[in-house]
């Protein structure tokens, strides 16, 4: 959205009521999270990003009421148990406030009484109605409102479908209550107007708000009264592909409903034309326009000071190990490479493929590696997006020859459903699925209920992968990738990670997803470069398109001359379970399946040690067992149905390197760590590293922030705890069954999360960074806005440079020395928090 042309006009100044500007703005401040199926991580706050981010954080508080730091008394705490470094507060202050105004900071920092409590504007207006008629309008609306949009939308959890749901919102609503027995409304006024297929939100609006200049601000208090719901709509609006079970929804349409169940309410509480219009009880000027100018605050100032002491006390440790690097850049023969997801949680995978395997190097690459498409499993009805959310594919690939792989409980059948089947079922098979629910307490198996990464393709199906021409269509989609396409996203994949040359004789593409039982944002735990979807159709791809004999023929007169000898496996990790899934393993050829064999059983290895070292946030696990012990107990935790919390996810990611592996590979970073492989000395004008960076920026940082938001304030922002979720029509989650939606992440997601900014280190010379940056604003807006910090590390010399008001300038790291590890098993047996950087033994 272009932000110059937003819409943020004083309402008091307004001569009239623009709706399409008003849906404008309410869709740009709403929340925008996906559906279920397909949670993608964002920027909560998307909507200040073209402000900077402390400025963008104050607005959003004191405007919307959001919680965007820590408390004091938490960064206090932090600072007084050395959580946070003294040196780098004293550096913080020194360089923000000067040594004049240093001793008068500190103390406000340390020591000083703030009223934390914002009087923020959203709401005001409407609260008017409690305040002057002592009517709670909400509770009149709401349950009615969710409940009928819900049925709606809904995506198969109801037995019955919404009568005429092939028709618009409202349309079908009118369908509805011109033909129901039923009616939704008791206003004879109101069925009126419903009736009436010209009606207009400015007509509504004059009847419940009456002075035209407070129509915006009405529209915005109410819809924040819902922001989860609104917020879904207006995504469903401009992205109906969303749904799958297709609806038609507008936001000017959800509006109009809500209006008329308002109208509904007041003549049904007080008589029809009986009660006067909000704005007969609204005072000149005392109600603040929402989006006039906020005031800065000394409190402000002292979160934003505090805010950078966090995260640089974190950085400054960062950054030194980095510069203590003593890559020799010299490139011996490999006897393995693998290829993951630059997702932080396989940073440590990585390390123990290194470690395990001799003489193996890893490379990091968005996890769609590079292919882009549609995939329709065989037995699914729909096709889904399996690449990054702003990518529309013009590809589908279809699966065949491939078994049924999803069964139901025995107890859950049609026949139950009805009442004499369900009390049939109850008394009975009730019984049984009572016990058997019990069992899983003691004894977690395998179920229907368990969501299975390794499920979304079959091993043993096949894939059409080859289009020999691009006539071959389905659904108006090509089937397939022509010879060229396929060399295009091959030459584009091994350059970005700069894999050109010296190719060992077997390279994995090991995609990543996540199995659950018990956790309705599943989606969120797979790859997000795949759409919230498990990475092994990509992996899968991308190794047929790599072994294509007429591809390589392809990209080697482009330059990159693959072996013979060289063949590409494509796996799955799934990164909850710590298990690996290899496919099409009988076209290994003959001289190199014992090596495969061989590397498997060492992938198993590294997989037991990677088990043991995430153990270490796991409660109820006895870290002293060897890492093949613990690696079993954390397999039966995916299974298990009363386990919120089978993995981590992304919680604590704080970083994104984009480098060399040998720039980092000396540290042990604690799986905070996105890592994406880049050569600068094969990309010297950044041809690559801006499609590097324009898919960091959003994805990482989006992934980062929401974390942040999320853990701040997890009331509004997050979506509270889990226990009390209920699924609303497979979209999303509200508590009970007339909850508002809950953007954002579950506590559970976030409970050991620290709420730092993602800090971007890219290895390349500066000046290419900023010229790359700079040909594309959207990027660059992330880092000049301080949403996302960047850092340039000198490829050959390793000095620091941080990126701000558009230069990069030197940066010297606070700290002089980090600990070394001398042996990180026994570190996992003790702490379970967050660990400091280490540098690691040779």
């Amino acid at each position: 959205m272009n932000k110059a042309n937003l819409h943020l006009s004083n309402v008091d100044a307004m001569t009239s009521f623009e709706i399409d500007k008003t849906i404008k703005n309410l869709k740009h401040y709403l929340p925008s999270q996906n559906p279920l199926k397909d949670f993608i991580h964002h920027n909560t706050l998307h909507a200040f990003q073209h402000y900077n981010f402390h400025e963008g954080l104050e607005k959003a508080s004191k405007i919307f009421g959001y919680k965007t730091y820590l408390n004091l008394n938490e960064y206090r705490n932090l600072y007084a148990n050395e959580k946070l470094s003294k040196k780098v507060f004293k550096a913080i202050l020194l360089e923000k406030k000067g040594e004049k105004d240093y001793t008068a900071w500190k103390n406000k920092l340390l020591n000083t009484n703030y009223n934390e409590n914002i009087d923020f504007r959203i709401g005001k207006l409407r609260d008017k109605w409690k305040s002057n008629i002592q009517f709670n309008i909400d509770k009149y609306t709401h349950p009615a409102l969710f409940r009928i949009t819900s049925s709606f939308l809904d995506q198969g959890i109801s037995i019955w479908n919404f009568p005429s749901n092939d028709k618009s919102f409202l349309n079908a609503i009118r369908e509805l209550e011109k033909n129901s027995f039923s009616k939704i409304f008791s206003s004879k006024r109101v069925e009126k107007l419903l009736l009436n297929t010209h009606l207009k939100i400015d007509d509504l609006l004059k009847i419940v708000v009456g002075e035209e200049s407070l129509f915006e601000h009405y529209l915005f208090d109410q819809q924040f009264a819902h922001p989860g719901w609104s917020g879904m709509i207006a995504v469903l609006e401009d992205n109906p592909q969303s749904l799958l079970d297709k609806r038609s929804i507008r936001l000017e349409d959800y509006i109009i409903l809500e209006l008329l169940l308002e109208i509904d309410a007041l003549d049904k509480k007080f008589g029809e034309g009986k009660w006067k219009s909000l704005s007969n009880f609204i005072e000149p000027n005392s109600i603040e326009n929402l989006f006039s100018d906020v005031k800065h605050s000394e409190l402000f100032e002292v979160y934003a000071l505090w805010q950078e002491i966090y995260e640089w006390s974190y950085y400054d440790q960062v950054l030194l190990g980095l510069q203590s690097g003593k890559g020799n850049g010299l490139k011996n023969k490999k006897e393995v490479q693998a290829v993951l997801c630059i997702d932080d949680r396989e940073c440590s995978f990585r390390r123990y493929i290194e470690e395990e395997i001799p003489n193996s190097e890893t490379f990091g690459t968005a996890g769609f590696f590079n292919v882009e498409f549609y995939f329709q499993p065989e037995h699914g009805k729909f096709y889904t997006k399996v690449c990054p959310a702003p990518v529309t594919p013009k590809v589908l690939i279809k699966e065949y020859e491939a078994k049924k792989r999803h069964n139901s409980d025995w107890q859950l059948n049609k026949n139950g459903q009805s009442v004499s089947g369900g009390w049939l079922v109850s008394q009975t098979l009730g019984f049984w699925s009572a016990l058997k629910l019990a069992k899983n307490i003691f004894m977690p198996a395998p179920s229907p209920l368990h969501v299975s990464s390794f499920q979304h393709m079959d091993k043993n199906g096949k894939l059409k992968i080859e289009a020999h021409d691009d006539t071959q269509t389905s659904h108006g989609l090509q089937l397939g990738f022509t010879i060229s396409e396929m060399a295009d996203r091959i030459e584009g994949l091994l350059k970005s990670i700069g894999l050109t040359d010296n190719f060992a004789p077997l390279i994995y593409f090991i995609g990543h997803g996540a199995s659950s039982v018990n956790n309705t944002h599943y989606a969120g735990y797979d790859c997000g470069a795949c759409s919230g979807r498990a990475g092994s159709v990509n992996a899968r791809v991308a190794a047929y398109m790599a072994n294509h004999l007429k591809v390589r023929l392809e990209l080697k007169n482009r330059g990159i001359s693959i072996p013979d000898e060289t063949h590409f496996i494509a796996a799955l990790h799934d990164t909850t379970k710590d298990e690996i899934e290899f496919y099409d393993e009988n076209k290994i050829p003959n001289q190199l399946m014992l090596k495969h064999q061989y590397n498997v059983s060492k992938l198993n290895e590294a997989l037991d040690k990677n088990a043991k070292e995430r153990s270490r946030r796991f409660l109820m696990i006895n870290k002293n067992k060897i890492a093949k012990q613990i690696h079993e107990q954390v397999k039966l935790r995916a299974l298990s149905l009363f386990e919120p919390r089978p993995e981590w996810n992304h919680a604590t990611n704080a970083l994104c390197i984009v480098g060399r592996r040998e720039s980092s590979k000396h540290l042990f970073l604690d799986r905070r760590a996105f890592m994406n492989s880049y050569d600068y000395s094969k990309d010297l004008d950044g041809k690559y590293l801006l499609n590097i960076l324009k898919a960091v920026a959003p994805v990482c940082g989006g992934i980062n922030l929401e974390y942040y938001f999320s853990k701040v304030d997890n009331n509004k922002l997050g979506a509270g705890s889990k226990l009390p979720h209920n699924v609303m029509g497979l979209i999303g989650v509200a508590n009970g069954m007339d909850g508002d939606l809950r953007p954002g992440l579950p506590a559970q997601m976030i409970n050991i999360h620290d709420p730092l900014r993602l800090l971007v280190i890219v290895e390349h010379y500066p000046e290419v960074i900023i010229n790359t940056l700079n040909q594309h604003e959207p990027t660059l807006e992330w880092f000049k806005n301080k949403w996302i910090h960047l850092c340039a590390l000198h490829p050959e010399n390793k000095e620091l440079f941080i990126y701000q008001k558009d230069v990069f300038v030197p940066f010297k790291p606070v700290n002089t020395e980090l600990p070394i590890a001398e042996n990180l098993e026994q570190i996992f047996e003790r702490k379970s928090g967050d660990l400091p950087v280490y540098l690691l033994k040779n």
